[in-house]
């Protein structure tokens, strides 16, 4: 089944069933009260890696990688409070985007877990 025919939704949890296996891994949090940054979110030893916002996908990724994603046209810096303050290392990727959710989400879980 291609990604196209799947909704942001199901692609997300599709990540975070894949993802949920790997040790320190922590779930979004569903449930009344959790809404805000982060309620979305996959996390790595209690630190967000991947997250739905809307219907994209946003990941932490070191700026080098961040720059080149948006230099190919597959991504965007992430402005949480839609004030124009862009997040270097937090890219958003639009539903239509070509770039494999799962495989940015493992790049992210790698980056996010090392500390850097």
């Amino acid at each position: 089944m291609t990604h196209t025919s799947l909704s942001p939704e199901e692609r997300f949890a599709s990540v975070v069933e894949e993802l949920l296996g790997t040790p320190g891994v922590i779930p979004p949090q569903d449930g009344p009260g959790r809404k805000g940054f982060g309620s979305a979110a996959l996390k790595i030893h209690n630190k967000i890696f991947a997250m739905l916002v809307g219907d994209r996908l946003v990941v932490k990724l070191p700026k080098r990688r961040v720059d080149a994603l948006i230099a190919a046209g597959d991504g965007e810096r992430f402005d949480p409070k839609k004030n124009g303050q862009l997040m270097k290392e937090w890219v958003v990727i639009e539903p239509a985007s070509k770039v494999e959710w799962l495989a940015l989400a493992k790049e992210a879980l790698e980056f996010v877990a090392s500390g850097k």
